[in-house]
């Protein structure tokens, strides 16, 4: 289960020929995990597996109070009840349009200035990019990506802390007579790391509490407005703030990554995409948001790297059993631990058509084998990197949103060149998310002058 699981994992079913299902002690931890399409959408779509198994880092850093870990039952549903109509409904999406156009025209600029003197790494832009979106969003402020502050800064590094914790694998989870030694030292980094989070969460909460008259839409004000049963203790609002922000800044910005790493190993593909930019756009203007649904090839790209690439191979975090059930044919106890392998899904050979080629064409061809439609967002297994069922990534939408447009922009304004010096590596590093192990380096070009 360290380092690179999803491969390990993938080897071994082939190994016993048990990609449908296959089962595994860790520690004291019954797990089963499934490679196969259609034993995952009999897992995820199950009531049986409606909640997650928590960690105690994720207890530690209150997430038990946050969407991802909070147990199944009312608490949960009126979380994911206001998320999905005040944050993440297509009114809101629609809403924040305006922010994620600034920050990626602000993206443009700082890739062409330091673009001219030779090579850039591009992950610092991407997550603070993808950190100020969510800022935006979740807090109502605002910054310029080029300037530093000490409020951004410290916000990223107590996200960075709380990625590294989260996506350790803790033995003290899995035996526990373990525990009380803390041996990989992550009791003492949560406790180190929840008084900051606390402190730096509650004082937007007050400063919002202060200026209750405003205009503005941001998260904080629609959990402070809202009344009865769904209102909030000020605890479970520095939780689900804390868990929006956490959640929503990693993936975006390796996605994003690896979808140019795909564009400079593949010049071919990124041509095809940039002149579907110039047809539906031109050069005279930037991209905007509605442009996108006229940009099949682009979406199929994303697609592409998504099923090669996906962020949570083994979709992030697992599911527990609340009851007996059978799975397969098979009895699964209570208290299980399910798994779904999405990247061993995503390369079988039996599921795609040479899965191991970057061909962004299968989503795109009118081949009756193909689907034009295909929707990666949980209703087909084959490729449901956001999850399925009750437990699928509710900010899906707003992702794929986001990461359409900042694509097609950066594509749009830029040709992105292989660096001599430090060529692409495709070599990945599973913490919370697979990433690039080797942050990507770039040399940019303007297109549109």
């Amino acid at each position: 289960m360290l380092n690179l699981a999803h491969h390990k994992i993938s080897a071994a079913a082939k190994c016993f020929d048990a990609k449908r299902l296959m089962a595994f002690s860790l520690g004291d931890t019954r797990v089963m995990v499934t490679c196969n399409p259609d034993v995952a959408k009999e897992i995820l779509n199950s009531s049986v597996f409606a909640d997650r198994p928590v960690k105690e880092s994720a207890y530690s850093l209150m997430f038990n109070r946050a969407i991802g870990f909070a147990p199944y039952g009312v608490y949960w549903r009126t979380l994911r009840r206001i998320a999905a109509t005040h944050l993440f409904c297509p009114k809101q999406i629609s809403f924040t349009e305006a922010q994620r156009s600034d920050i990626a025209s602000q993206m443009r600029s700082i890739i062409a200035c330091r673009g001219g003197t030779g090579e850039i790494s591009v992950r610092d832009i991407l997550k603070k990019a993808s950190l100020n979106n969510m800022m935006c969003s979740v807090f109502g402020i605002k910054y310029q990506l080029g300037s530093s502050n000490t409020e951004t800064e410290q916000l990223s590094q107590l996200v960075e802390e709380g990625y590294d914790l989260l996506g350790k694998l803790n033995w003290s989870d899995h035996l526990p007579w373990l525990a009380g030694l803390d041996l990989q030292k992550i009791r003492i980094r949560c406790t180190q790391l929840v008084p900051k989070v606390n402190k730096f969460v509650s004082r937007i909460i007050q400063q919002h509490k202060l200026q209750p008259e405003t205009t503005n839409h941001d998260f904080v004000h629609v959990l402070l407005s809202l009344t009865g049963p769904d209102r909030l203790s000020d605890n479970d609002m520095i939780a689900v703030l804390w868990e929006m922000i956490f959640r929503g800044t990693d993936t975006v910005a390796v996605l994003i990554e690896w979808i140019l790493a795909r564009m400079v190993l593949h010049p071919e593909i990124q041509s095809r995409v940039q002149a579907e930019l110039d047809e539906v756009v031109g050069k005279s203007r930037a991209l905007m948001e509605s442009d996108i649904q006229s940009m099949v090839y682009l979406q199929a790209v994303v697609k592409e790297v998504l099923r090669l690439h996906p962020p949570g191979p083994l979709l992030s975090w697992a599911r527990l059993a609340i009851t007996d059930a059978t799975i397969d044919g098979y009895h699964v106890p209570a208290g299980t631990t399910a798994m779904v392998n999405m990247w061993a899904i995503t390369r079988d050979p039996e599921i795609w058509v040479d899965p191991l080629k970057f061909m962004p064409e299968r989503f795109v061809s009118k081949d009756s084998s193909t689907d034009v439609e295909f929707s990666v967002l949980g209703s087909d297994l084959r490729l449901a990197p956001f999850g399925s069922g009750r437990r699928t990534c509710p900010g899906k939408t707003l992702g794929l949103a986001t990461v359409n447009f900042w694509v097609g922009s950066l594509l749009h304004e830029f040709e992105w060149v292989q660096s001599d010096a430090n060529p692409v590596d495709l070599t990945e590093r599973l913490r919370l998310s697979c990433e690039m192990a080797n942050p990507l380096k770039v040399k940019v070009q303007p297109r549109r002058r």
